[in-house]
This record gives structure tokens, C-alpha cells and sequence, in this order.
């Protein structure tokens, strides 16, 4: 079976997002750059939720047009090709290489049939992926920033989930990178 891998941008306070929705403050450093884009020529397809789907798709098709950051320019080419799903009740097509679904039994599907999958966004998706067991690894990246606020990394949840922590792990001497295996 294929690997459905989570990964989550995260202040040390455990937000996505800082209180007005912002997300003006991942580091992206040379180090962390790599490791993305490595875990993306790894796997099959990105998995989005509707509203990171929203974002990503509001920046990454012109992002040298908005952009000169290194990171940006080198990742650009790569979300343009990748094949990308979104998972969205409402969303009934998408450009650039995206398929829609309406519901994560497709994407239960996908993975038992072979597909690589890395979850880039979307706090509610990940929840119910967890619930429904679907999430192998998750890839928390905690950044030298405290938001006072915001959407949560990980929403509450009435269950428990023991994971196993397999590395961490420091990117251009300030993002930790805190990888776990389900237990």
C-alpha cells in the first residue's frame, strides 16, 4: 500500500495560521527547501483541502511573477507538474494538473490502489484523514515564531493517536523538523 504522508508548516505555538489567517512566516531557508522538494519528487500526487487548495492555486501558477525568492522559483515548476488532488464538497473543477474528489473514501482509495500522497495543507482534511487512519507520517516543521493565535495545527480531537517519533531534525539553524510514524 502507498504512503500518505502530512506536511505542516507550524509557529511554536501550534498554529497553521496566525489570527487574521495569516501565512507570511515559514522560513523557507535552502536546507528546507531541499528536503520539500525532495519528499515531492518522491511522491505521486499533492492532497489539499479546499481553502489551502485556494491559496496554493492563487500563487503557484505565476509564482515568478510574485516571487524571486529561491525557494519559490525552484518549487514553482514542480507544483505546476505534479499531479494534485483537492478534496472539496463544493469544488467542482480545478486547473493545472488537479483532480477533485468529493470525499477522503477516494483517497483511501487511491493510496490502497498505489498512490503516493503528501498532504500540503488543509487542517480539517488532515483531522479526518487521522480519524479515518490514513495518515502514515506526519512532517511537522515548527518555526521560530510565536502567532499569539490562530487556526490550530491539529484540531481537537475526542481520540488519542500514539505516534512513534522516527527524526528530528533542525533546517538552516531555526525550523525543527519533527517527523512521526503512527505507532
Amino acid at each position: 500500500m502507498a504512503e500518505l504522508v502530512h506536511f505542516v508548516h507550524q509557529s511554536i505555538d501550534g498554529h497553521i495560521e496566525g489570527p487574521n489567517g495569516e501565512f507570511d512566516w515559514p522560513v523557507m531557508g535552502p536546507e528546507l527547501s531541499e528536503d520539500s522538494r525532495a519528499l515531492s519528487d518522491r511522491c505521486d500526487a499533492f492532497l489539499y483541502g479546499r481553502v489551502v487548495w485556494d491559496m496554493m492555486s492563487g500563487f503557484w501558477p505565476e509564482a515568478e511573477e510574485h516571487s524571486d525568492d529561491p525557494h519559490d522559483l525552484a518549487f514553482a515548476p514542480i507544483w505546476r507538474d505534479k499531479p494534485k488532488i483537492v478534496v472539496s464538497r463544493t469544488l467542482e473543477k480545478a486547473d493545472w494538473n488537479t483532480r477533485v474528489v468529493g470525499d477522503i473514501e477516494k483517497i483511501a482509495a487511491l493510496k490502497a490502489a498505489g498512490t503516493d500522497m503528501v498532504l500540503f495543507g488543509g487542517a480539517a482534511l488532515a483531522a479526518d484523514l487521522t480519524r479515518h487512519g490514513l495518515i502514515d507520517e506526519y512532517r511537522v516543521f515548527v518555526h521560530p515564531v510565536v502567532l499569539g493565535g490562530g487556526k490550530p495545527a491539529f484540531p481537537t480531537s475526542p481520540e488519542r493517536l500514539r505516534l512513534n517519533l522516527v527524526e528530528s531534525r533542525v533546517f538552516d539553524s531555526q525550523v525543527v523538523l519533527l517527523r512521526y510514524r503512527r505507532a
